[in-house]
């Protein structure tokens, strides 16, 4: 072994690596579709990040320590004190999610949950598609559009949230003298003379 690779912690396996871009390139591709108006790419786009989310929660139980969900569950006070010595300029290193860093996922999953059903939904009763037809009779015309409706608007809610995530990246990488981006294309992670 390499003092290079002495030097480093295999962090992001190749599961999660391959979920995080696949999402990122599936939801520029999602919303871009809708864009252009191209619904049947952005139905068939939507199916997918759908099947990737679902594979994520599920790696989040069964997949190495830093993608399972129990290493980066933290309490409100362990969020603080870790939002508070960011400020300081002091915060603790984590090899895996910080405490932010597992707000912001946690925030990002449920609101791509959201935003996955709620067009499920609406494909079902607008449309007359999809694995939700059953719902097609049951919905009244005001709440089928309440859920269009309320897809949009989630979706605009996360094109807030990923710049917030992209400086909470950018603000890590500085902060820790680590290339966090390449991390998240590698896996690893620079080792340092404490874990947190």
């Amino acid at each position: 072994m390499s003092d290079k690779e002495a030097a480093q912690v295999k962090v992001w396996d190749v599961p999660v690596r391959v979920f995080h871009w696949a999402l990122v390139a599936g939801f520029v591709a999602a919303y871009l579709s809708a864009e252009m108006h191209k619904m049947g790419l952005h139905v068939w786009v939507g199916y997918t990040l759908v099947a990737l989310l679902l594979f994520r929660v599920v790696w989040g139980f069964t997949g190495n320590q830093y993608a399972r969900f129990k290493s980066f569950i933290f309490t409100p006070q362990e969020t603080l004190a870790y939002v508070r010595a960011i400020r300081s300029g002091h915060a603790k290193h984590y090899y895996g999610h910080n405490p932010a860093g597992a707000l912001m996922v946690f925030a990002l999953l449920a609101l791509l949950l959201a935003i996955f059903g709620s067009g499920l939904v609406t494909l079902a009763v607008i449309d007359f598609e999809g694995p939700l037809l059953f719902l097609a009779n049951e919905v009244s015309d005001e709440t089928a559009y309440l859920f269009r409706d309320a897809h949009d608007w989630m979706v605009n809610i996360a094109l807030i949230l990923i710049p917030l995530h992209l400086l909470g990246v950018v603000s890590g990488s500085l902060q820790h003298k680590e290339n966090l981006v390449r991390a998240m294309v590698t896996g690893m992670k620079r080792k340092v003379p404490t874990e947190g």
